[in-house]
């Protein structure tokens, strides 16, 4: 097979047709490779799988799936490399699929050297990779050429079930998959038909961009650094889908030189990346909610897999390689025009953005859109512009479960790993005075201004107003010490943007005033 023309000397305006001459794949040779490939596939489903106590008397396949290029479309003229995830009878949870994984394995092994088709198709270099996760690999050649052909197996449990395989799956398979607290990766098999859906079911021209992004990818990194630890392909696709998305607006009529150049560009900026989809799972339940805002809190770039929200499909590799060959890509004729000008990208951010809910005490909400790089200074002037505050604008932010935190001006949501859509508190004060934050024992909290020189029961009827907890039956305390109503909060050494916490007095403690 002739080698692909290289890219690097390939005009912009003819990117399309180095795509359709040395990219695409002829029909005649992909049939052949899926030809052999189904001997593989046929032998998995006829055959069960027993001689190890801890599993079920007949462990049998319950369905084999292509995935990777040539299960979603995107496969390269020179990918001969096929992934079939096989889901199992003997799997009936995460936690028993990992227990069991290494002995499903040894057993699939063993079955191979044993089907006479397969050894006619030149079965060799069988050997089990320690993945994540662990998986087979084996090479078969097809009846026409001597081409060999790369298997890899994954055995997995079907976590979906018979599931309609591009809709959203119940919650409680995403709550139990948090729960199985699994390695990252190592589940993802049991979503691979998720996975292959959200690539598959791309426009053509998509898929086009996707073959160029990979054949730039295998030739000009993965070849010239051997030895690194890369980003997987994967990682590199759902970048080119989020530039395409939010670079388009998912528009079909695209150019490929704009379209390849702005995923050079953002390569870039790799740091700052921080992609998430909500296709298959939902954030209003509130465990998957609590765990992808922790995910954001890591260290970036993030990419979490659009069907398997515990995996970072970035996390731990050698980006800043991947950015340096980027950098280069951009000087090449192929990111160029005919007037020897840059190829025009796409607007794209590194991060979506996202919907902030503005809560003010006795204001109706105020709902702005805000990128999580912008700082919160630029957020309040968009909050000056629509509320005038006359006076300091103060904005905080509770997690679920964490202390209420004040946004400094100078920061920006991403700097507190806010990433999807938040709710923060506005509070306007007045020279001299402070916020104070109050925490509620429902693990709530709220923002009140005050002064230094307050006495303690002032605050305290402010709380009365806005919570409705009386007075006489509240307690507040500070750094241990119960808080008297007749001293003021500078006594105390109370400061801004303190949090006190309010308690309810005990039957007795209260000396309710008599009417």
């Amino acid at each position: 097979m002739a080698l692909a023309q290289e890219l690097y000397g390939v005009p912009a305006s003819r990117l399309d047709s180095f795509v359709a001459q040395w990219l695409q794949p002829s029909r005649e040779w992909k049939e052949e490779v899926l030809e052999a490939v189904h001997t593989v596939e046929q032998f998995l489903r006829q055959e069960t799988f027993q001689g190890e106590r801890s599993l079920d008397p007949e462990a049998r396949v319950l369905k084999v799936v292509k995935v990777g290029s040539f299960g979603n479309g995107t496969v390269l003229r020179s990918e001969a490399d096929v992934e079939l995830v096989v889901f199992l009878s003997c799997f009936h949870s995460f936690r028993e699929e990992a227990k069991y994984h290494q002995a499903v394995l040894r057993l699939i092994w063993g079955k191979l050297w044993c089907c006479q088709d397969l050894l006619d198709l030149g079965l060799n270099d069988l050997r089990i990779s320690q993945g994540v996760p662990s998986a087979l690999d084996f090479t078969i050649q097809t009846r026409g050429t001597a081409e060999p052909i790369n298997i890899t197996i994954v055995p997995a449990y079907r976590a979906l079930g018979p599931a309609v395989p591009n809709s959203q799956p119940p919650p409680e398979v995403y709550v139990n998959l948090i729960k199985a607290c699994g390695y990252p990766g190592n589940f993802s098999p049991s979503f691979s038909e998720l996975q292959r859906s959200f690539v598959k079911h791309r426009p053509t021209k998509v898929k086009s961009l996707l073959r160029l992004v990979k054949h730039w990818y295998q030739q000009y990194v993965t070849a010239k650094c051997p030895r690194a630890n890369l980003p997987p392909v994967y990682a590199l696709e759902l970048l080119t889908i989020y530039a395409w998305e939010t670079g388009t607006q998912e528009n079909e009529n695209f150019k490929l030189d704009e379209g390849l150049s702005t995923v050079m560009e953002l390569l870039q900026d790799y740091e700052l990346i921080c992609i998430y989809w909500t296709k298959y799972y939902t954030l209003q339940h509130p465990i998957i909610q609590d765990f992808v805002r922790e995910q954001f809190k890591k260290e970036r770039p993030i990419i979490l897999d659009p069907a398997d929200p515990t995996h970072n499909v970035a996390e731990g590799y050698r980006w800043d390689l991947v950015a340096q060959r980027a950098r280069q890509c951009l000087k090449q004729d192929c990111c160029y025009d005919s007037r020897e000008i840059p190829v025009p990208t796409w607007t794209v951010k590194a991060a979506r953005d996202i919907q902030v809910t503005v809560q003010q005490w006795g204001c109706s909400d105020l709902v702005l859109w805000v990128n999580p790089y912008t700082t919160i200074k630029k957020m309040k002037e968009k909050i000056r512009r629509s509320r005038g505050c006359a006076g300091l604008q103060r904005l905080s932010f509770q997690e679920p479960g964490g202390e209420r935190q004040l946004l400094r001006s100078h920061c920006s949501l991403a700097y507190y790993g806010i990433f999807s859509h938040t709710s923060v508190c506005l509070l306007d004060t007045v020279s001299p005075e402070i916020q104070v934050f109050v925490s509620s024992p429902d693990g709530g909290s709220h923002a009140y201004a005050a002064q230094p020189s307050h006495l303690v029961r002032s605050l305290k009827e402010q709380i009365e107003d806005r919570q409705g907890l009386l007075r006489e039956l509240q307690r507040l305390e500070f750094r241990g010490q119960v808080l008297q109503d007749w001293f003021n909060l500078g006594y105390y050494g109370v400061g801004d943007s303190d949090t006190l916490t309010l308690s309810q007095k005990k039957a007795g403690e209260a000396r309710l005033p008599s009417c």
